[in-house]
C-alpha cells in the first residue's frame, strides 16, 4: 500500500511538472507574440524593459502551473471523475476565475514593483496595479487561459479514456502497423457475479458493477497497469512486460484491488448486501498489437496469451 500511493503521488507530480512546462512555454510564447506585435505597429517601447516582462511571463507561467496544475490534479480531475459534468464545469470556471486572479496578482506585483522600485506593501503599488484591471488585455487573458485549462483537462480527460500512455501511441503512431510485443495479461472476474445479478437486478447491479470499477481502477493505475477492456463485469489489464514485472506491479495489482474493496466492505454491504472479490488468471507471452477499427479506433492485442489467460481464470472457479 505504501508503493501504491507513493507512485499515485509521483505520477501525479510527473503531471504538474508537465503542466508547468507546457504553461510555461505557453506564457513564453505569448510575451513574443505581444511584444512582436507592438513593434509592427510602431508602438513607443522607449522606456520598456523587455528582459522584465519577459522573466515575468516565465514567473507567471510556473505559478500558474503550479496552482492551477496542482488544482487540476489533485481536484479538478476527481469532480470530473465522480460529480456530473454540469456541476464540475461551473465549478471549474470559478476555481479557475480565483486561481487567475491570484497569479495575475503575482506577476503584475513582479513587473510593476520592478518598474517602479516600490516594495509590496507600498500603496503606491497597488494603486498602480489596480488601476490597470479593467484593460482589455486582462480579460482578453482571462478568456486566453480558460481556453488552455479546459484544453489541458481535455486532453487528460483524454488520455484517462484510453489508458495512460494510449493516447500518446495513437498519436505517434506506434501501433498504426502491427507489432509483435510481449505482454503480461490479467483476467479479472467478479466472484459470484451471476448471483449477486439475480439478487440485485438490472439496475442496482449496473450501479454495483460501477462502483466495484471505480474503486479498483486506482490501484490498477497505480501499479501501471493499462486497462485494455471492460467485459460485463470482467476486467482485462495489460503490462509491459518490464513494467508490469518491475516491483511485482503485475502481482501486487490484485492483493491491493483486493485491499481497496475490503476497505470499503461496510459501504458495499450497507448499499448492496454483498462485498465484492475478485478472481484473476495472469499469463504473459508475445502477441501481436495494432489499431484496429474505422469509425472508433482502438488498440487491440490478439495472440494464444488472451485465450490461456482467460483459461487460468476459469480454473479458479475450481
Amino acid at each position: 500500500m505504501k508503493n501504491l500511493v507513493s507512485n499515485k503521488l509521483r505520477d501525479q507530480i510527473i503531471k504538474i511538472g508537465w503542466i508547468c512546462i507546457a504553461w510555461s512555454v505557453f506564457s513564453v510564447f505569448q510575451f513574443f507574440t505581444g511584444y512582436q506585435t507592438l513593434q509592427d505597429f510602431n508602438c513607443d517601447l522607449q522606456g520598456v524593459d523587455p528582459n522584465l516582462f519577459l522573466v515575468g511571463s516565465i514567473l507567471t507561467g510556473i505559478v500558474a502551473g503550479l496552482i492551477g496544475g496542482s488544482t487540476m490534479v489533485f481536484l479538478w480531475e476527481e469532480w470530473l471523475r465522480s460529480k456530473s459534468y454540469g456541476w464540475t464545469l461551473l465549478n471549474i470556471i470559478f476555481s479557475y476565475t480565483i486561481i487567475y486572479i491570484l497569479v495575475s496578482i503575482f506577476g503584475e506585483l513582479f513587473v510593476r514593483s520592478s518598474q517602479l522600485g516600490l516594495t509590496v506593501v507600498d500603496r503606491k503599488l497597488w494603486m498602480a496595479m489596480l488601476s490597470h484591471t479593467d484593460e482589455i488585455l486582462v480579460w482578453q487573458n482571462y478568456f486566453v487561459w480558460l481556453v488552455v485549462v479546459i484544453g489541458t483537462l481535455i486532453f487528460l480527460q483524454i488520455n484517462d479514456k484510453y489508458g495512460p500512455g494510449t493516447f500518446m501511441a495513437f498519436l505517434s503512431g506506434r501501433y498504426f502497423k502491427p507489432r509483435r510485443e510481449e505482454r503480461i495479461f490479467m483476467f479479472l472476474d467478479l466472484r459470484s457475479s451471476t448471483t449477486i445479478a439475480e439478487k440485485l437486478k438490472e439496475i442496482r447491479y449496473f450501479s454495483f458493477i460501477n462502483d466495484v470499477v471505480k474503486h479498483a481502477t486506482p490501484a490498477i493505475l497505480n501499479n501501471r497497469g493499462e486497462i485494455y477492456q471492460y467485459v460485463g463485469d470482467e476486467i482485462v489489464i495489460s503490462w509491459p512486460l518490464s513494467s508490469g514485472l518491475k516491483n511485482e506491479n503485475c502481482i501486487k495489482c490484485f492483493f491491493d484491488i483486493q485491499e481497496a474493496l475490503l476497505k470499503r466492505s461496510n459501504y458495499y454491504e450497507n448499499e448492496y448486501g454483498t462485498i465484492p472479490q475478485y478472481k484473476a488468471g495472469l499469463h504473459y507471452g508475445f502477441v501481436m498489437a495494432g489499431e484496429i477499427g474505422v469509425v472508433k479506433r482502438d488498440i487491440a492485442f490478439s495472440g494464444d496469451v488472451l485465450n490461456t489467460t482467460s483459461r487460468i481464470q476459469e480454473k479458479c472457479n475450481e
